[in-house]
């Protein structure tokens, strides 16, 4: 960056959002395999592969699904993530060159709520492991007082454990993110034996691998499995459409455009493919043992007798997500909140702000089942993040040739203001990508049935991350090359 321009005056600029300097970028191939290694071993990962079993898909048809899906999110991923190592820049001053610089605050708002709503799920499941300990050793717990209407699903001993977790995270984020170095080193340690423990009792408890690798897939046709299929393919992309988007978070501290491509390769797939082998094994075991299949972990580990086991168990869950929660969905959506307002928004107040719309989204419906985790919401806010992927890509390596100003990045009168900040061809690509998929979402959801849009409009949305991807990448090519 240039000496001349005073950037600490600009509102669009503060030290969070500054250009990591050469001497900070630290981070090497390891590194990023390491963090993708730590980031894909959560409980989600887990549901994730767990859900497509549930949905009817045989082991080795859930395992396909999985890697192509991470295979496929890789490409973003890395595209993406070249701006970030190239310039040090991290993703809401990165969309700035697509979306301008007061337009970026729209898809850094959109990949902000999503995170919010990865972070009120993580907290409903760290606060349902407490209230699965809990209900051991205070029965009465299970029997409270309903307060909450029918509507929302809500019990009311669950909806306090919630609430605590919930409390816990808001004060690790008042504490700072360091406060959870230990807890990842625990995470890290925990986990991978945890999912280790499960595989060996599901081996056990199933009379061994072959019952488990011979369970037959529910689907009878081929028409069947692929009107699951790629939807689900959809939703596995999904699962880290987000951070296809602010990779350049993490790639703005790589020591090259080597380090951050090799080890996200060798991260990525792997660790999402080799966990969620894990998850299909337990589920696939939970239908052999229990006479149906258990897609939530946590609901697994309170099946087994020991209190104390139970209680250990619980306690180590809630301890890693929590650990999971500051790291991967408060970092990032705080730093976006603080985008909006560098200068009354720092990233305490942008947990906070995280942390209460992540209870508005009412997380514990959205992982209700496995149908709402991967048809509504994976697949549901694919539509919104793909087309933001697709504009950002093709306007870095087929407008801008890969070459950024990073001075009018940080300037509200230089080249990327467009029009008093906004780039409405972007926007206009962005609305283009989305719409498409509105009608499948709202048949999703039962706002209006099938009566209401064509099949063909509305099996839109089973492609929904691929549609908006496309169609905004395209739509915003055409504009900008348009004179």
């Amino acid at each position: 960056m240039s000496e001349n321009l005073n950037h600490t005056n600009s509102s669009l600029y503060s030290e969070d959002l500054a250009p990591v300097s050469a001497e900070k970028r630290t981070w090497t191939t390891w590194n990023y395999a390491a963090l993708w290694i730590s980031m894909s071993l959560c409980i989600p990962t887990y549901m994730l592969s767990s859900s497509l079993i549930e949905g009817g898909m045989n082991w080795w048809q859930a395992i396909l699904t999985i890697f192509l899906g991470n295979t496929i999110v890789l490409i973003p991923m890395i595209l993406n993530g070249h701006a970030g190592a190239k310039y040090g820049i991290p993703f809401p001053v990165f969309a700035r060159a697509s979306f301008g610089t007061m337009g970026a605050n729209i898809p850094a708002l959109l990949r902000a709520i999503v995170a919010c709503g990865w972070f009120g799920i993580q907290t409903w499941i760290g606060g349902f492991a407490i209230y699965q300990m809990m209900r051991l050793w205070i029965p009465s717990i299970e029997t409270l007082p309903q307060i909450f209407p029918d509507s929302w699903g809500l019990q009311t001993g669950p909806a306090i454990c919630f609430l605590l977790f919930w409390l816990l995270n808001m004060y690790v984020v008042y504490l700072g993110v360091d406060s959870i170095r230990k807890l990842l080193v625990f995470k890290a340690i925990f986990l991978p034996m945890a999912a280790l423990a499960l595989l060996f009792w599901a081996i056990s408890a199933a009379n061994g691998l072959g019952p488990i690798l011979e369970t037959q897939s529910k689907f009878t046709n081929s028409v069947d499995f692929f009107h699951f299929f790629f939807p689900a393919l959809t939703g596995m992309v999904g699962f880290w459409a987000t951070l296809s988007l602010n990779i350049p978070d993490f790639t703005r501290y790589a020591t090259s455009q080597k380090a951050q491509i090799k080890g996200q390769i060798y991260g990525l797939p792997t660790s999402m493919t080799l966990f969620a082998f894990v998850g299909v094994v337990v589920t696939s075991a939970t239908t052999i043992v229990f006479g149906t299949t258990i897609w939530d972990p946590v609901i697994l580990a309170g099946k087994f007798d020991s209190k104390l086991l139970v209680s250990l168990a619980m306690i180590a869950v809630a301890i890693s997500t929590l650990a999971t929660n500051i790291a991967a969905n408060i970092v990032s959506p705080a730093n976006d909140f603080a985008n909006l307002s560098p200068s009354k928004i720092d990233f305490r107040k942008g947990g906070y702000i995280t942390g209460i719309i992540g209870i508005m989204i009412f997380p514990w419906k959205l992982i209700a089942d496995p149908t709402g985790y991967i048809f509504t919401w994976l697949v549901g806010y694919s539509s919104l993040l793909g087309p933001v992927g697709g504009i950002m890509i093709v306007d870095y390596y087929f407008i801008r040739k890969q070459t950024l100003v990073v001075d009018d990045l940080y300037n509200k009168n230089g080249i990327y203001s467009f029009s008093k900040g906004f780039n409405t061809k972007a926007i206009w690509a962005l609305l283009l990508g989305i719409l498409p998929n509105v009608p499948g979402f709202f048949l999703t959801i039962k706002v209006v049935d099938n009566s209401v849009f064509p099949e063909w409009i509305s099996g839109l949305y089973h492609y929904a991350w691929f549609v908006g991807f496309g169609i905004s990448g395209l739509v915003y090519y055409v504009l900008m090359r348009k004179k």
